[in-house]
């Protein structure tokens, strides 16, 4: 279970990593990056994924999408109705049915301190994608080498004062 939630907050760490500010003041990204980041990285459509007790991670990419970890190495990116509060949840709620969650039938309610349930209407999950965990991956690599590289290289030399 520790190894389980290791992997999570890695996992979780690694996404903010990519959206946090770099050292050398670059803006953080914004949520339509990060969705063209992750849809860089999903398939094409299914009709359902099969999903065994809890989730392993989310993430929200604005107020329509949303990443669901089911295993380290299994994610799927949901494309949503539009969804109030998505990015200020704690938690998601995902109605499934016999641990097969199904596109156009299922829907994520966020959880959380403030957001109130009187009254809110579920999102349906419109469309759902397969992503490719390991090409995701080493893409996040590659972006964290880069970004190191570009913070290791040495300032370019002044030149003198014309006189």
């Amino acid at each position: 279970m520790k190894k389980i939630v290791s992997l999570m907050m890695l996992s979780m760490l690694l996404v903010i990593g990519l959206a946090a500010c770099s050292s050398d003041g670059q803006p953080r990204a914004t949520a339509a990056e990060r969705l063209a980041f992750y849809e860089a990285h999903a398939g094409e459509p299914v009709r359902n994924f099969r999903m065994f007790g809890r989730l392993n991670g989310w993430t929200p990419l604005g107020n329509s999408n949303l990443v669901v970890w089911t295993r380290p190495s299994e994610a799927w990116l949901l494309d949503l109705t539009p969804c109030q509060d998505l990015q200020f949840a704690h938690s998601i709620s995902i109605s499934h049915f016999s641990n097969t969650v199904t596109a156009r039938f299922d829907t994520v309610t966020p959880v959380g301190p403030g957001i109130s349930q009187a009254g809110r209407i579920p999102c349906r999950i419109t469309q759902i994608r397969p992503i490719d965990t390991q090409a995701l991956n080493q893409s996040r690599e590659e972006i964290r080498q880069a970004n190191s590289e570009a913070r290791s290289d040495p300032p370019p030399a002044e030149e003198p004062p014309a006189n």
